[in-house]
C-alpha cells in the first residue's frame, strides 16, 4: 500500500456522474471531473503538525487539486493537506 510523507494524503476520488438528477445520460467527453474523495492515507505531517485529516474521511477539494497517480489497477491523487476544502460527515 501507499505511505505518503510529510503532509501528503493520499485519495480514492469519487466516481464522475453518469446521469443528470433529469435523468439526462452526460458522455464521457462532458463528465465534470470529481471534487469529492475518500482519504486512503495520511502522512505523518509536517513541521511538528499533526494532519487533520484521517482514513476514511470524505473531503471535497479543489478542482484542479492534487497529482493524478494510476496504481494497482485504481486512480488515485495525491495532494497536500492544504489542498482539502472541507470533511464530510
Amino acid at each position: 500500500m501507499m505511505k505518503p510523507v510529510n503532509d501528503r494524503v493520499v485519495i480514492k476520488p469519487a466516481k464522475a456522474e453518469e446521469k443528470t438528477k433529469g435523468g439526462i445520460i452526460i458522455p464521457d467527453t462532458a463528465k465534470e471531473k470529481p471534487q469529492r474523495g475518500k482519504v486512503i492515507a495520511v502522512g505523518p505531517g509536517k513541521d511538528g503538525n499533526k494532519p487533520t485529516v484521517k482514513k476514511g474521511d470524505v473531503v471535497l477539494y479543489g478542482k484542479y487539486a492534487g497529482q493524478e497517480l494510476h496504481y494497482e489497477g485504481a486512480d488515485y491523487l495525491i495532494m497536500k493537506e492544504d489542498d482539502i476544502l472541507v470533511v464530510i460527515g
